[in-house]
């Protein structure tokens, strides 16, 4: 498994950070982060996860981005490494969106990847 080293670090796009700070306003907890991590599971072996939180851990990565903050533990941040966040909002409903630059395959969900 290739450990990212050589990627570029964690991006947002400002459709995803226009994104988290909406839905930390709708939560009531606007000074909130969205925790992007990364668990092994679902049909491809690597399964993405979010979740809100009010602040990071100490040894997160916290990437600011259009004044909203994504935190991103270091287990996680190698199979992240060079990544992109975004957000889709077609017809079959809205979410988060993770480009992985090494991810080989992934299923029809995009919620989960394999390595190489």
């Amino acid at each position: 498994m290739p450990d990212g080293a050589d990627l570029p670090r964690f991006r947002v796009t400002p459709r995803a950070a226009a994104e988290v700070a909406e839905i930390a306003r709708r939560e009531g907890r606007p000074e909130a982060g969205l925790r992007v991590s990364v668990s092994a599971g679902g049909c491809s072996g690597f399964q993405y996860g979010f979740a809100l939180e009010d602040a990071a851990a100490e040894d997160d990565l916290v990437v600011e981005a259009g004044g909203v903050r994504v935190f991103i533990d270091g287990v996680s941040l190698d199979l992240l490494a060079g990544s992109e966040l975004d957000w889709n909002d077609s017809l079959i409903g809205a979410h988060f969106v993770v480009r992985n630059p090494q991810a080989v395959s992934g299923c029809g969900c995009g919620v989960s990847f394999a390595v190489g």
